[in-house]
């Protein structure tokens, strides 16, 4: 297990560094929500190091909310898949360009590129090149997709932060400074998570079974998985008679599209706001869509199946490219190294296979409680104090200071 990092990182950063004659400046680019959450605790670390510090770029709320202005807002960069950007890609290479400009009139003292690789790796690249230091925040997976990106990835930024423990040592096979700092959510979600108190939150029934069902936060994934999920979501609860189904809408559009996927299914269900965590505590088990969503879902130590489905073009592709190297998919199983979570992907992602799959967790409570220790030690292994770390080692590159 990875010792947590000592108090003394954190008495670091609680001290200013040395005065600047003019505000350091400081750019990020975040994609989509889970990028906005890394970026907001980012620049609120990085402020107590640099007090005066400016900050812009790309952001969602959170980000906006911790000071950042926002040229354009993280939503704009969230597409994904081959076929999806293909038809954003003139939109997207506008707002590269005017990003570029932009950034070059600004002249910050470093740029963060938060996630989104395919739009920040090209843009650190350039700034590189133009005298600007630059550095990756969250490490695309090369350990899924070709290794030797991370030697691209390293002509791009001077420092990759790494979520994940296995990355760095990928990194350093090809010369390139990465750190791990941690997971920002695995410091945020407690260790023992209360139950009781989220179904009471949600005005569930504390006696009877709960399943969340989570088809993704994009529009895209909904429509791929959508119905799919809520039909083994139904074929679940025709079998466990009683079983409350609570299914968080990530925003007002994804409840446009859930609502008549779940209209007529004859099921208890509970169709929820966001508040996808609190669902995720107060399940017994939860249905979801591949990526961040299953981290999460580990954190709360819930057990899962993963499906997932991107566009068949983009399927046939990666497939014909031979561009996936990994038998593992979902982040649990992952970082257990093996898979300790079902994940049923692409044509195997039907309803009968994830009804089955999801039915073994509901009807096996002893099949729980000998994961929840494993999820537990991945979890102590992520809890880093993630947002110092990174700002520390952003605050390293800047000052030619290491903790």
């Amino acid at each position: 297990m990875i010792d947590p990092p000592q108090a003394s990182t954190n008495l670091l950063l609680s001290q200013p560094s040395t005065p600047r004659l003019q505000p350091l400046k400081i750019a990020l680019v975040a994609g989509e929500a889970s990028g906005d959450l890394l970026g907001a605790g980012l620049i609120d670390a990085l402020r107590v190091r640099f007090p005066d510090a400016e900050f812009a770029g790309i952001g969602g709320d959170r980000m906006r909310e911790s000071g950042l202005d926002a040229w354009h807002d993280a939503n704009e960069l969230a597409v994904m898949g081959l076929a999806e950007v293909l038809r954003h890609l003139p939109r997207l290479l506008r707002l590269r360009r005017d990003l570029r400009r932009r950034l070059l009139d600004w002249r910050p003292d470093v740029f963060i590129g938060i996630d989104a690789p395919d739009f920040n790796l090209g843009v650190e690249k350039w700034l590189r090149r133009r005298g600007i230091r630059t550095v990756h925040y969250v490490s695309p997976s090369v350990w899924a997709w070709r290794e030797k990106r991370a030697e691209k990835i390293g002509h791009s930024a001077e420092r990759v932060l790494c979520l994940f423990p296995m990355e760095p040592a990928i990194y350093a096979r090809h010369g390139v400074d990465a750190r791990f700092v941690g997971h920002p959510l695995a410091d945020e979600l407690p260790l023992e998570p209360d139950r009781s108190a989220a179904r009471a939150d949600l005005g569930l029934d504390p006696q009877r079974p709960v399943l969340a069902v989570l088809p993704g936060s994009r529009l895209g994934e909904i429509a791929r998985l959508g119905s799919v999920f809520i039909e083994a979501a139904a074929q679940v609860a025709r079998t466990l008679p009683g079983l409350q189904v609570v299914v968080p809408a990530a925003n007002a559009a994804c409840r446009s599209a859930l609502e008549p996927l779940l209209a007529d299914t004859g099921m208890d269900v509970h169709l929820l706001d966001g508040r996808a965590r609190t669902a995720m505590v107060a399940s017994d088990a939860i249905l979801l869509a591949s990526g961040t969503a299953a981290l999460e879902a580990m954190l709360t130590k819930r057990p899962m199946v993963v499906g997932y489905k991107v566009a068949p073009l983009t399927a046939r592709i990666v497939r014909m490219l031979g561009l996936l190297k990994v038998d593992l998919y979902s982040l649990p199983n992952v970082l257990a190294g093996e898979r300790i979570v079902p994940e049923l992907i692409q044509e195997d992602c039907t309803a009968e296979a994830l009804a089955a799959a999801t039915l073994a967790w509901l009807q096996d409570p002893t099949a729980t409680a000998r994961l929840q220790p494993r999820f537990r030690d991945i979890h102590l292994q992520l809890r880093r104090d993630a947002s110092v770390m990174a700002a520390d080692a952003v605050a390293g590159l800047i000052d030619g200071r290491e903790p």
